[in-house]
């Protein structure tokens, strides 16, 4: 028996010593994160009216769309490649570098001379976006309640949005009288605001530090915050033995890994495609810059509102139905929005699109994690969002080569509607699960609520 491993030291003063952090600080940290995220992403789209417009760069709707893909092309990398890395740096420290990666990056963006290096920029800050959202997921899920991780996880998710209003709101007072450079430039506020709690608060994954032997560090960060250290080494006893992706397309659970894609590829391509164009769109459907501007706050905080309701909806009715009924909410949002209509309807209108979108995905999120076996769960929830990365990718291009073929605004609601509707067919027929219980041995909510 190994030394760290012994009885004895289960009886040491640290054993018993009280909690001296909560493990919702961690939570509170990984939302702020995120909040920076999602204001990152979405202040490209706030700003997109004002770089149509710059003087000397002649940037077509197409070429301001893929511009935007090539970000979230560096988010795919950036994902991709923080799995390798956290297997080395531990995810406290991939969480600090993506900070200031992409803060460093958002500043320089911030200066771009040109198109050419906006682009190569973006993609740049990308990969520092990519890599912070894996590892502020797993810490999430670690930190928070047992009880209620799906819920501090949808909370988590919910700076996202957040970040949506914040970048929206500060689009509307400062865009049009000083342009789209400052909003860049803030996107450098985590060097100041976040990364300094983070650096003195944030603390290792127990998961990580156990993958590396350091069984005691582990043991004391667990009981600092108030964790059950029993219980997280015995997940990761179990985790460790898990399949790899073949066991995924397996004639039990091919046809559901398959749809469990498409679902993601549409829900990603519909966050994604609105939260880029919105603005645009609404300016052609006669709307002034700061209405239009106002449009993007309310989709992300019906996205807020959204994420947070997703999870009780799927506690309660089950994560198909609950999918199904945010993708319909969604298609018909979206083809409302076609019409000429009093503007707070068009508002409800909106908020519903963000909860379709945003809410949509965080409810498939949950659907795949429940729906496989521990042992391949990480690999479906890999190949769902990898597969709704490439969405994510198209949705933006989509946008713009619609709007420099000449489409109207109608189009584009259209084709997002389609898109939600190829999305509900796609969870909508996907088989229960092969036993009628859960992973943990629980019902399964499908059976439960069928």
């Amino acid at each position: 028996m190994h030394a760290q491993d012994s009885p004895n030291s289960l009886d040491s003063p640290a054993a018993t010593a009280p909690p001296r952090r909560s493990g919702l600080t961690v939570v509170a940290i990984c939302f702020f994160v995120v909040v920076f995220d999602g204001y990152d992403l979405i202040v490209y789209g706030a700003s997109v009216p004002k770089l149509l417009a710059e003087p000397d760069w002649h940037l077509t709707p197409s070429r301001v769309g893929g511009i935007a893909s090539w970000t979230l092309f560096g988010m795919l990398l950036g994902a991709l490649s923080s799995g390798a890395l956290t297997e080395r740096l531990g995810r406290r420290q991939i969480v600090l570098i993506g900070i200031t990666w992409f803060s460093v990056a958002m500043m320089a963006c911030s200066a771009a001379p040109n198109p050419g290096s906006l682009t190569a920029l973006r993609f740049v800050a990308g990969l520092g976006l990519g890599g912070v959202i894996p590892s502020s997921i797993a810490l999430t899920m670690e930190y928070a309640p047992r009880e209620r991780r799906q819920l501090y996880n949808a909370l988590m998710f919910a700076g996202y949005p957040v970040g949506g209003v914040l970048a929206a709101s500060l689009a509307r007072g400062l865009l049009a009288e000083h342009g789209w450079r400052p909003l860049f430039a803030l996107g450098a506020a985590p060097l100041v605001l976040v990364l300094p709690i983070a650096w003195r608060y944030l603390p290792e994954s127990p998961g990580y530090l156990l993958s590396r032997a350091r069984t005691e560090e582990a043991r004391a960060v667990a009981q600092q915050h108030g964790l059950d250290f029993e219980a997280l080494r015995r997940e990761h006893t179990a985790t460790m033995d898990k399949a790899g992706p073949r066991a995924l397309f397996q004639p039990n659970v091919v046809v559901a890994t398959v749809l469990f894609g498409a679902a993601s590829f549409c829900g990603l391509l519909l966050v994604y495609g609105l939260n880029t164009w919105l603005p645009h769109l609404m300016r052609k459907a006669g709307y002034d810059l700061g209405d239009a501007l106002s449009f993007l706050i309310v989709l992300n905080v019906g996205a807020i509102i959204g994420a947070v309701s997703a999870s009780l909806l799927a506690d309660r009715f089950g994560p198909k139905r609950a999918s199904v009924g945010a993708f319909g909410a969604a298609v018909v949002s979206l083809v409302v929005l076609t019409h000429k209509m009093d503007q707070g309807w068009l508002y409800l209108a909106v908020a519903v699109a963000g909860f379709g979108s945003v809410g949509t995905q965080i409810i498939v999120n949950g659907y795949v994690g429940s729906h496989y076996p521990t042992r391949i769960r990480n690999a479906a929830l890999g190949w769902s969002l990898g597969i709704g990365r490439a969405g994510a990718i198209l949705g933006p291009t989509l946008g713009g080569w619609m709007l420099d073929a000449g489409f109207g605004f109608e189009s584009n609601f259209y084709v997002f509607a389609s898109v939600a509707a190829l999305g509900l067919l796609a969870i909508g027929f996907v088989p229960r699960p092969a036993t009628s219980t859960s992973p943990a041995g629980l019902p399964a909510k499908e059976e439960m609520h069928a």
